[in-house]
C-alpha cells in the first residue's frame, strides 16, 4: 500500500520544466499605454495651470483619460490574447 502513494519517478531524458511568463509583446504594450496615460495626464495638468481648464473640469478629464487608457489597453490586449492562442479554429469545408 505504501508504494502505490509513492510518486513515479521518469528519467531525466523525460523530464520538462515548464515556465510561465508574461509574453514580451504584453509587457511592452502595457508600457506603452503607460507611457500614453501619462503623457495624456500631463496634459491634463499642463492645461489646469495655464487655465484652460477650471478645476471641476481637469477632475473629469484626469477620471475620462483614465478610465479610456486602461479600457483601449484592455480591448488591445484580448484582441492580442485572441490572435495568439484562437479559442476557435475554423474548420474549411470542400
Amino acid at each position: 500500500y505504501y508504494l502505490l502513494l509513492q510518486p513515479q519517478r521518469q528519467p531525466q531524458a523525460l523530464r520538462t520544466t515548464t515556465t510561465m511568463a508574461i509574453p514580451s509583446q504584453i509587457a511592452t504594450g502595457t508600457f506603452l499605454y503607460l507611457i500614453l496615460g501619462a503623457i495624456l495626464l500631463g496634459l491634463v495638468f499642463a492645461s489646469r495651470l495655464t487655465g484652460r481648464l477650471t478645476k471641476d473640469n481637469a477632475d473629469i478629464a484626469n477620471v475620462v483619460v483614465v478610465i479610456a487608457t486602461i479600457a483601449t489597453w484592455l480591448f488591445w490586449a484580448c484582441a492580442w490574447m485572441h490572435q495568439w492562442h484562437p479559442l476557435i479554429k475554423p474548420i474549411y469545408e470542400e
